[in-house]
């Protein structure tokens, strides 16, 4: 009995233990952590520091005064109409022309002493500087670096630094390119081929070479009326002359002065007259210089790009089959010519108008508005990446894109204010040399007087 009882005590002590031991606690499953989406980076707006609400441009009026005519002025007007209707901002542009850039200087000389003044002057950029000596032209520094209104480094590189340089005096953007043209040496080269010359002219020896073989040429014709003709036909203009000095290795500024009378400008002065002494350069007395090229009574004559066309009509008009191209000025150590236009100029007024101004200005010189002015007048572009549109073009002007591939050893003239005035001096005093019984010998006399005329004029004031 007390066997069977020690055995039931044992059971149910038993399972009053497994009965009172807790339950074995389960493992949780693990609740995967819920991954949080990165937030994205917000890049804030560029703010201009121009300090205008853009909203108040909405019907501001601009003044622009030119002095264009003929095709520039039409196409201009044409343009403008498009911005006054596209523009985002409603910014309006009024066009008053005001005759030659003589009269258009004076003009706006005067309206800077009265409430009258334009916003923008398209004019030459050494008579801008007349009028910021007087401390009413705005530097556009400002506006092209501008984060939402200026352009971007590689807009700003669209533009050739050749360019550019033309209103950056001492480091400050007194202006835009408006237009540029070039004057360059013309050259026939199925005359030259016949005359036994293959190739162009790159040196002052090979260019006198060239013209004075062009000369004996018409000395052994049976006609003697022509004994004179052949080679460069003499041109006075301000950058042939400057163009014929640099190709020596010359100029007219030193230490920021003028200095004429220099030994690289006498060698070109010398060396182009005694061409003409020797017959190989000639003046006409009657005629254009086109009718004489394309007649074959000129090797090599000097004109600026926008003639071009007019030069190739009168190819045409003659009947002329012949190939003509176009060349830098040839000197001792390599060769250049000489670029010049009109510029954007921006007077100071407020500083919306201000804005509004530089707005066209920019809009003006996109490179779809850039070529269809080369299409136009036949002009440099002023951006590089308008040539995408002009492809077509360049191949139908030759001419144009050769003196489109010559601009690296191209040069700007000189950038102070009285080069308006010693412009006409310099041309007239190259004349006489040819036009009066001025010997070689007597060369440095004459230009050391012009020297004294140069200084005087830098030190005058202006206007």
């Amino acid at each position: 009995m007390k066997s069977k009882f020690a055995k039931r005590l044992f059971i149910l002590l038993a399972l009053a233990f497994f009965a009172c031991r807790p339950a074995s606690t389960p493992i949780p499953t693990p609740t995967p952590t819920p991954k949080v989406a990165p937030t994205a980076s917000i890049t804030p707006l560029p703010q201009s520091r121009l300090e205008v609400q853009e909203e108040t441009l909405r019907g501001t009026q601009v003044t622009v005064w030119h002095a264009w005519f003929g095709t520039e002025a039409s196409l201009f007007q044409s343009q403008v109409a498009r911005f006054n209707t596209d523009n985002p901002w409603g910014i309006v542009v009024l066009i008053q022309p005001q005759g030659n850039f003589t009269e258009l200087f004076e003009t706006a000389t005067n309206s800077l002493i009265s409430n009258q003044r334009p916003d923008i002057v398209i004019t030459l950029p050494e008579q801008a500087l007349v009028w910021d000596k007087k401390g009413a032209v705005l530097d556009l520094t400002p506006y092209l670096s501008d984060p939402v209104f200026g352009l971007t480094e590689s807009e700003l590189s669209d533009f050739p630094s050749l360019f550019l340089a033309g209103d950056a005096p001492g480091g400050r953007r007194l202006g835009m390119p408006a237009q540029r043209t070039g004057r360059f040496l013309l050259y026939n080269q199925s005359w030259a081929r016949e005359l036994g010359f293959n190739s162009a002219p790159t040196t002052s020896a090979e260019f006198a070479d060239q013209a004075c073989t062009a000369n004996h040429s018409m000395r052994s014709d049976a006609t003697t009326d022509n004994d004179g003709q052949g080679g460069w036909l003499v041109d006075s203009h301000p950058m042939t002359v400057l163009a014929w000095m640099q190709a020596f290795d010359g100029g007219l500024i030193e230490r920021d002065g003028y200095r004429f009378l220099t030994h690289p400008n006498l060698n070109a002065l010398t060396f182009l007259k005694e061409l003409y002494e020797r017959g190989c350069a000639w003046m006409p007395v009657d005629g254009n210089d086109a009718d004489h090229f394309s007649a074959r009574r000129a090797l090599f004559m000097t004109a600026s790009l926008d003639e071009f066309f007019e030069i190739s009509q009168t190819f045409l008009r003659a009947e002329n089959q012949d190939t003509w191209t176009v060349l830098a000025f040839p000197g001792t150590n390599g060769t250049t010519f000489f670029t010049y236009g009109s510029s954007y100029i921006l007077l100071k007024s407020d500083t919306t108008r201000q804005l509004a101004a530089w707005l066209f200005v920019r809009w003006m010189l996109s490179p779809e508005n850039q070529a269809q002015w080369v299409k136009s007048t036949g002009l440099f572009p002023l951006r590089a990446s308008a040539m995408n549109a002009l492809q077509d073009y360049g191949r139908e002007h030759p001419q144009w894109q050769t003196a489109v591939e010559l601009l690296p050893v191209g040069q700007v003239p000189p950038l102070i204010p009285s080069w308006r005035k010693a412009r006409p001096i310099l041309s007239d005093a190259f004349l006489s040399i040819f036009r009066s019984n001025i010997s070689t010998g007597q060369l440095s006399a004459v230009l050391a007087r012009i020297d004294g005329t140069l200084r005087d004029l830098q030190s005058e004031s202006d206007p």
